[in-house]
């Protein structure tokens, strides 16, 4: 079997049997492709590969200058793909299972203040199309907290904005009912009203998120723009800052970490907990209970 029918495989299963994202499926075929190589490199089979081999492969990537984040998906992508060779009896065992990830010292998240998102947020020029398209979009994106992938992939279906709760689809195909805020809602009224048809026209469109040409925003479009809002409000900042602000505004506001994991839609209630050692007085100030919500009544607001 050559190495490209073999990846293709393996991305094939961990996105059907272990229904992982497309883009972790990707990133992990990238990881075993490198290991692959090495493999070549150094004349071991795949069947004989031993955990002291792996080691070595994974010592070696750090002497290449990979950092301890690197090396722990370099570790997940490898069990996860000796998970794969086991089920299709190629390897009796997953030797992979017996390797230790290391204690990563994760970078703690930028975060911005309620002043800066509101900065970001009046950057946008209401008084073009696109701009309140835009306006909508960011100010959904910080109401639930939302990733970059699942903004894009919205369906119209799943936005419920007499309720002000959608329903998103997120990593591993999990999904998970969001709250949203006033301010959010009436956003989303006046570009799904004013808008939105003008751009679709008379096409069937899925997405909630539309460009210029009434098809779907993809996930390139809404990066773009959001360093147009950037440069423009000179608040330095990744569309993902305004899902960690989400989290970290709702801590700071008194939430309690399960209702934000719950919230995130983290598997993990350790992958929460990176918030709370963000912390920053200044986020206190000006907010109701739970979330700031810019001026607009209501505790989810």
């Amino acid at each position: 079997m050559t190495v490209e029918l073999l990846l293709e495989q393996f991305y094939t299963d961990v996105r059907t049997v272990e229904r992982l994202s497309e883009n972790t499926a990707k990133t992990y075929s990238e990881c075993i492709l490198q290991f692959l190589k090495k493999l070549q490199e150094m004349k071991i089979k795949l069947r004989d590969v031993t955990v002291q081999n792996l080691v070595y492969y994974l010592a070696w990537r750090k002497s290449m200058g990979m950092d301890e984040l690197t090396v722990a998906k370099d570790i997940s992508a490898l069990r996860s793909f000796g998970s794969y060779l086991k089920r299709k009896q190629y390897w009796k065992e997953n030797v992979a299972l017996l390797l230790d990830r290391p204690k990563a010292g994760r970078a703690l998240p930028k975060v911005m203040s309620v002043e800066q998102v509101d900065a970001f947020l009046n950057s946008i020029d209401l008084s073009k199309p696109l701009g309140i398209r835009d306006r909508a979009l960011y100010e959904l994106i910080y109401s639930c907290g939302l990733r970059i992938s699942e903004a894009a992939s919205l369906k119209v279906a799943n936005l419920h904005l007499n309720e002000r709760i959608l329903i998103v689809r997120g990593k591993g195909d999990k999904e998970r009912m969001v709250p949203f805020g006033q301010a959010a809602k009436e956003r989303l009224e006046v570009y799904l009203n004013e808008v939105r048809p003008s751009l679709v026209g008379s096409r069937v469109v899925d997405e909630v998120f539309v460009n210029y040409q009434g098809k779907p925003l993809s996930r390139k479009g809404i990066w773009k723009n959001f360093q147009t809002y950037e440069a423009l409000s000179g608040v330095n900042a990744k569309v993902h800052t305004l899902r960690h602000s989400f989290a970290t505004h709702l801590l700071a506001g008194g939430m309690d970490l399960r209702s934000v994991q719950e919230l995130l839609g983290h598997s993990d209630l350790a992958t929460t907990t990176i918030y709370t050692h963000v912390e920053n007085s200044q986020l206190r100030e000006g907010h109701k209970k739970f979330f700031p919500g810019h001026g607009v009544e209501g505790k989810n607001d």
